[in-house]
């Protein structure tokens, strides 16, 4: 097979890194959508947390019927079908915020993951075999860059037009009648309109592009010699330990992730600070993610593995989470968001250490990884419900385990193998 030129493999990993650039985009938007819908739609703090599930339940719902639409569509329509379906799911938000429905919003989510969920099972383990599979973390942590720099864009941009004023909004509630409370909540939920009608020609227009663009056809379940006698007697993903074990290390892992990004908001208007200055916290929790991204793509493989990065991460969530827990006021929020830089080099780890050594079987290791961003729907909505029974500090003792397992993985885990 020829080999492709250097330029034209860093034009293709240009335009994948556009789609992370999506993905952080639509992702990191729901810290920002959370106590935007608990005001206008008037949820508690459980309900409001519904958004986190609706979006990232989808990936376990979606994620096989993800790889048979891949089989049938190849790697590029199918980026481009997720896409599209990612529109309709923002096409969604307009009549959900023009009649002040919840439920239509959450339909919207569901949708936009679902597209995603198409979009992440082409692109994973496309950009991890578009090189050399000893740097597929470092191709990850470039694409994690993409991804944080649209989510440290999203919150602010979101944030700034649909929580502008939304404090005094409030506390306005409390005095006006039933029918100014219900002109004002109407109003504010109409603000969402122009945005995610914005996001819905984006993502149509991106679909175009990918769909006549010249990316390659890569056979991400193209295994070498060594890999197909070594899978010879295999059957299915099941006896492929290091995969299973990465699945729940990664159902744990993207939890652990969405509560600090979609939390922290709530946590520091707990610990004192405003509504209109808490969304930047956010976005500072994705700029350390960033700057582990940095650390990710100038260390590995040079100096330092993927699976010593993994464990270095671990520890750094076990220890930023103990800090927070023990600390108060600004400082426990500020440790909450030092989480984004131990996170940063989690998912960039675990996904090459999860499938190495897949061959034929690739494609469904990817989607059963897949199903495991599902942990971003539940370990939010535990939080929520804990957050609500005891306090958003405390309820921050859900994590703590994650990282011990996530610990686990990077030392014994990811070697075992069946024979």
């Amino acid at each position: 097979m020829r080999t492709k030129p250097a330029s034209a493999i860093n034009k293709d990993i240009l335009l994948i890194g556009v789609l992370f650039f999506v993905f952080g985009f639509v992702t990191w938007l729901g810290s920002v959508l959370i106590p935007y819908l608990k005001i206008a739609c008037q949820l508690s703090t459980f309900e409001s947390y519904l958004v986190a599930f609706s979006f990232y339940i989808s990936y376990t719902v979606m994620a096989l019927p993800a790889a048979w639409v891949l089989r049938k569509t190849g790697s590029k329509k199918g980026m481009a079908l997720g896409l599209f379906i990612m529109g309709i799911g923002a096409l969604i938000f307009i009549p959900a915020a023009t009649t002040r429905w919840y439920a239509l919003f959450l339909v919207g989510l569901f949708i936009q993951g679902a597209g995603l969920t198409i979009l992440q099972s082409a692109s994973n383990p496309y950009i991890t075999k578009l090189g050399d599979p000893e740097s597929a973390a470092t191709r990850i942590s470039i694409m994690g860059i993409c991804n944080g720099i649209a989510g440290v864009i999203a919150p602010l941009l979101l944030g700034a037009v649909i929580l502008s004023d939304a404090e005094a909004i409030d506390k306005s509630l409390l005095v006006l009648s039933d029918a100014e409370k219900n002109a004002a909540l109407n109003a504010l939920a109409s603000r969402v309109i122009l945005p995610y009608a914005i996001i819905m020609i984006v993502l149509v227009l991106l679909a175009l592009l990918i769909y006549y663009s010249t990316l390659p056809a890569l056979d991400t379940d193209e295994e070498d010699g060594a890999v197909s006698a070594a899978n010879e007697n295999k059957k299915n993903i099941f006896q492929f330990p290091h995969l299973l074990l990465g699945a729940i290390t990664l159902f744990l892992y993207v939890g652990v992730e969405v509560i600090a990004v979609d939390t922290i908001f709530g946590f520091a208007v707990s610990q004192g600070v405003s509504l209109s200055n808490a969304k930047f916290f956010t976005s500072l929790t994705i700029l350390n993610m960033l700057a582990g991204y940095i650390v990710g793509i100038t260390c590995i493989p040079r100096f330092i593995k993927q699976e010593k990065a993994l464990k270095f991460s671990a520890v750094a969530g076990i220890i930023f989470t103990f800090a927070a827990i023990v600390s108060q006021g600004i400082t426990a929020v500020i440790f909450i968001s030092l989480l984004g830089l131990a996170n940063a080099l989690v998912w960039p780890s675990i996904w090459p250490l999860a499938i190495k050594g897949l061959g034929r079987f690739t494609k469904t290791g990817s989607s059963l990884l897949i199903m495991a961003i599902g942990g971003g729907a539940i370990l939010p909505l535990l939080y929520g419900r804990l957050a609500e029974t005891f306090s958003p500090h405390n309820a921050y003792w859900v994590i703590l385990p994650c990282y011990l397992f996530i610990l686990y993985y990077s030392m014994k885990a990811h070697k075992i193998r069946s024979k």
